[in-house]
């Protein structure tokens, strides 16, 4: 492999990974283990107990697991801000005259920055819903665009769409609407998640069991949503019954992350919200996401096999 595909592949991989970290974040309680940014208790280090916090600040703010959780957190997003500019650099020395290669990297790192920015506003307005819901649909249209031009290091060229095969074309263009469909449900699952937090806030001494009724309607849409995500994943799979091999194993991978995180989001709701499922259904639905779009960007560079 080139010096850009290596890179560049890791880097997808770890934004992938940091997505889930910032599941496992949500699901422990961190989101304010650090109350301030970009500073964790006004310091660049935590403390690790309470007679090194600043005399300003309130010692019952401080938890030592929670803020280390949190700062955990946010060196990794730091060490993936450093691979996506190393990306870019490589993009601009190697595959400047590509833009199928270099603008979609300049874009992730542009986004990493406001991103950086988004996260200090997620702790300012202490997890307000719909920052941490921007939060992670930017999260995910960086992986998206690392994973675009990841694949476009190691593939040609997509044909064009009035080129290919009708069975190739009804592929691709159903793989993009499953896209867009589950990047409605995730910021659905993301405003869930923020309304239960709002009834947590509001209503503390409500059993653990209760929370998603509350929600109402909108729990409502993002289950049924679920539903039509898993039926339209399991449909990709029978697209491409008799396709190339790396199409059928990404398809076939992405219905089972979708299966996986269908169920997930159904043990949440009946059992009483598990911070482990928390994590596998966040995980699963970056995960499914990804699979989704290598789906889209390999359907129209892979030639079909004959039958």
């Amino acid at each position: 492999m080139t010096r850009f595909q290596k890179l560049a592949l890791a880097t997808t991989l770890a934004t992938f990974l940091l997505i889930a970290v910032g599941g496992f974040v949500r699901a422990a309680g961190a989101g304010l283990g650090c109350p301030d940014w970009p500073k964790c208790f006004d310091r660049w280090i935590p403390p690790t107990e309470v007679s090194q916090l600043p005399a300003h600040i309130d010692p019952a703010l401080f938890n030592f697991k929670l803020a280390w959780i949190e700062y955990i957190n946010r060196l990794i997003g730091v060490v993936i801000g450093f691979l996506i500019l190393a990306s870019t650099l490589i993009a601009w020395r190697d595959h400047r005259s590509d833009r199928r290669i270099f603008h979609p990297t300049v874009a992730a790192l542009l986004l990493v920055a406001f991103q950086g920015w988004l996260g200090g506003q997620v702790v300012h307005y202490e997890l307000d819903p719909r920052f941490v819901t921007v939060h992670l649909f930017v999260a995910l249209v960086i992986v998206i665009l690392l994973l675009y031009a990841t694949l476009n290091g190691f593939y040609a060229a997509p044909a064009p769409l009035r080129s290919l095969s009708p069975d190739r074309r009804r592929l691709t263009l159903w793989s993009h609407a499953v896209i867009a469909l589950s990047l409605v449900q995730i910021v659905l699952g993301a405003l869930v998640r923020g309304s239960i937090d709002l009834i947590i806030e509001n209503s503390p001494q409500l059993a653990r069991h209760f929370l998603v009724e509350q929600v109402g309607l909108l729990d409502h849409v993002h289950r049924n949503m679920g539903l039509l995500v898993l039926f339209a994943c399991w449909a990709l799979v029978w697209f491409t019954r008799l396709d190339v091999p790396h199409l059928r194993r990404a398809t076939l991978l992405t219905a089972l992350l979708a299966t996986v995180q269908f169920f997930a989001g159904l043990g949440l709701a009946y059992l009483a919200l598990p911070p482990s499922l928390q994590v596998v259904h966040i995980a699963c639905g970056s995960l499914l996401l990804g699979g989704l779009a290598t789906t889209a960007l390999l359907a129209p560079r892979l030639a079909p096999i004959k039958a």
